[in-house]
């Protein structure tokens, strides 16, 4: 029997609640996900990658299905060698979705076995980002209400 293996991928620098969402709402759909921490050139983290790994370890540390990689390169190469077949995305707003889109469409042209899986923020989290987290963080301010409990800073 073929599994349904699903790479989740992205900085997570932090892990927010917001992506804790989508991997709770996306483990049910899939008999493994992969949480695959890639390398962004555009994106200075501002936590290693192993502090990114143990958190996500933490918080998924009773759900089997939840693993975390860390991986460079191209995700559809990365894809491959996990035998993922999914890529899952979460889509905050219209402007999220439309370059979100255009990866998704670039991957299927590299590689046409895989498909890209869209789920949408929980109202709630919607607003949640690493980007303004880390801007808060920066400033000095308390972050915790966005994070999940293991995410110590």
């Amino acid at each position: 029997m073929n599994q349904r293996i699903c790479l989740f991928p992205g900085s997570f620098d932090p892990l927010t609640l917001g992506h804790v969402d989508i991997i709770e709402r996306a483990m049910h759909l899939f008999d493994r996900l992969v949480i695959g921490i890639g390398s962004n050139s555009s994106k200075q983290a501002m936590f290693s990658v192993e502090q990114r790994a143990e958190w996500i370890r933490q918080v998924f540390i009773k759900e089997p299905k939840v693993s975390v990689q860390v991986y460079k390169g191209l995700t559809v190469d990365f894809c491959k060698e996990i035998d993922a077949r999914y890529i899952l995305r979460g889509i905050r707003y219209v402007s999220d979705f439309e370059y979100e889109r255009a990866i998704a469409d670039m991957n299927r042209s590299l590689a046409p076995e895989l498909e890209t899986i869209f789920l949408t923020s929980s109202a709630q989290h919607a607003t949640i980002s690493s980007t303004l987290v880390r801007d808060v963080i920066r400033n000095g301010g308390n972050a915790r209400q966005f994070l999940p409990e293991a995410v110590q800073y």
